[in-house]
Parts: structure tokens; sequence; C-alpha cells
């Protein structure tokens, strides 16, 4: 363990031509392609990927949970007018950076380490996206599906600005954080889910631009294929089906759930 309580001792396994982060050897936190180290090899990032069918042209991005970096190699690669700040509490998390092939600081990208919950709540660099992808081997911590959180999360982002947050749907308390999430963002909240596992991606938007329309999310879906790697039609069809139920329910008179 380190040396600080609460915190688990990372460590890096290798399986033909995958490289994971994991914190107990069961539950695998991050995984990068040896050959493509800038790919996302794992859907729920791709799915997290999805904020641009909201927000396409990101000023600043601050993620919550380093693990191997995957979304913020692809970020850095694939949005060079963005700026990218990823929050670590651990920092034997970071101390792994250079095995996943994280780049160094620079004026576009920088790792810090704190609390992620600290971090927002007194964050005075309006992000245009916050990523939250903060698990640790227990799952999500407290603090990161606390209603205080999300609250804080609405606060500070700009306006019109994307929230995505990284549940486990297996998790007990899901069903509690998703309702604080709806309350902190007054509703304006849709939920994916993640082909690869239990992973849900929710995205929460802080102003009137939702729910984006249909023509939106198709107009942008085929101006992001032609620049990403991911199948970017493939997590708007996703989302365009659960735009379509909450349409449905809106319409019908009953409570929308994400």
């Amino acid at each position: 363990m380190t040396d600080t309580p609460g915190w688990d001792e990372p460590f890096v396994a290798e399986l033909g031509p995958l490289r994971s982060l994991q914190f107990d050897g069961l539950t695998v936190q991050s995984v990068m392609s040896v050959v493509e180290p800038d790919a996302l090899a794992l859907d729920y990032t791709r799915a997290m990927m999805g904020f641009l069918l909201f927000n396409p042209h990101p000023r600043h991005i601050v993620m919550v949970g380093l693990g191997g970096g995957s979304l913020a190699k692809y970020c850095l690669r694939t949005l060079p007018e963005t700026r990218f700040t990823a929050v670590e509490i651990n920092p034997a998390v970071i101390a792994l950076r250079d095995r996943f092939g994280i780049p160094s600081d620079d004026d576009r990208f920088r790792v810090v380490c704190a609390d992620g919950a600290d971090y927002v709540r007194d964050c005075e660099d309006a992000p245009d996206v916050l990523l939250v992808d903060g698990f640790v081997a227990a799952g999500l911590p407290p603090r990161l599906g606390s209603a205080d959180f999300y609250a804080d999360c609405c606060r500070a982002l700009t306006p019109g600005g994307v929230l995505v947050v990284n549940h486990w749907a297996g998790d007990s308390r899901y069903a509690v954080y998703a309702a604080r999430l709806r309350e902190a963002f007054d509703g304006r909240v849709l939920a994916i889910g993640a082909e690869d596992g239990d992973n849900r991606i929710s995205f929460a938007v802080s102003g009137p631009s939702f729910p984006p329309s249909r023509g939106q999310v198709l107009g942008r879906s085929a101006a992001l294929s032609a620049l990403h790697s991911f199948d970017v039609t493939d997590i708007a069809q996703r989302v365009l089906g659960r735009l379509d139920r909450m349409m449905g329910r809106r319409a019908g008179g009953a409570r929308i759930e994400s």
C-alpha cells in the first residue's frame, strides 16, 4: 500500500500487446495497446468521448482520475487547440505515467496531484468539459458521487459545458448517484451504456443547450467521423437512442430517467 491510508498501490500488467493498470489483479482500471499507445482500447473511453457531440470545440478539459492516461493522450493528439488538465489524487499512479506514454507537462497539458473533488470545488479556470473517471479498487470514491460534488461540477463548467461521468451500473448506489446528478443539473442529463462492461456514461450539460436536436447530433457525428479513429457514428446512435426514449417519456408526461 502507499504511505497514505485509503490509497491503493497500482501495478502494471502485460498481456500480449496490451498493458493495463490495476489495483487488485481483478479489476482493470486502464488498458493501452503497446502497438497503438494513443488509441482508445476500451469502449467506455470511446463512449466518454461522446462529449464532442455536445461540445465539439472545447477550450479546456479537466479530467478527474489520470489512470493510464488514455483519454488525455487521445485528446492531446486529436484536439490540438485544447488544453488538458488531469487531476490525480494518488502519486503512485502519476509515477507510472512513463509506462503508459503519458507526455510531460507543457503549455497544453499538466498533471496535478490533488483530490479531484477539492480541485473542482476551488476551480478558477472554468473548463468546457469535465471528465470524471476516478475509480479505486473498491469502486467510486464516495466524494465523487456526492451531491456536493455534482453541484460543484455544474458551477465550475462554462455555460454549455459538459460533465462526463463514468459510473459502474453494478454499484448498489448507482441509482443514488444518478439521481444526485440529475438534481444538480436540473435534469439535463443523458446516459449511455458501454459495450465492454457495466460502465454507464452520463453526460450532463450546464446550460440551456440541452437536449441537442437530432440534426445537431447527426451533423456533429458526420463532421467528427472524419477526424477521429473511433466509431463516432456508433456513439451518436447510442446518444440518439437515449434521446428518443427521453423525448418519448417527456411527451407521455413521465419523469425522465437517465
